[in-house]
């Protein structure tokens, strides 16, 4: 149980870290445009913001979690075709100060996302016998 509440702690931490950071990016592109690829005319930054509010929004109110995987599957899906475009240089996605590709960084907390509400998802919870 006490492993229950750590995985779901973690998530919902990395959730909101995760749109702490990626808001600078939002406010960025909405301020200065072009800074985000664009995905159907929206920058793809949008979208991400949005995959992690639904899906954290979904975990904390309970609801299906088919929104959970479709909203984080969407989002992996964007940060794992950013990377490869990214690796075969035929797109730039923004980067840190440090030089660091935000779509690398989307990839790894997007897989963690989903892996630590799989794992939360297989806990089983005892029943009391009475």
């Amino acid at each position: 149980m006490r492993f229950k509440k750590v995985l779901n702690s973690a998530l919902i931490l990395l959730f909101v870290l995760s749109i702490l950071g990626a808001s600078s990016l939002v406010y960025n592109e909405f301020v200065n445009n072009s800074i985000c690829p664009k995905i159907l005319n929206i920058p793809a930054c949008y979208i991400i913001m949005v995959c992690f509010i639904i899906p954290l929004l979904g975990h904390l109110l309970k609801w299906n979690n088919v929104i959970y995987f479709i909203g984080t599957g969407l989002a992996f899906s964007i940060a794992l075709y950013g990377t490869i475009t990214q690796l075969l240089e035929i797109v730039q996605c923004p980067k840190t100060a440090t030089g660091i590709p935000m779509c690398f960084i989307s990839l790894s907390i997007f897989t963690s996302l989903i892996i630590i509400k799989t794992l939360l998802l297989n806990i089983k919870t005892p029943t009391t016998k009475i």
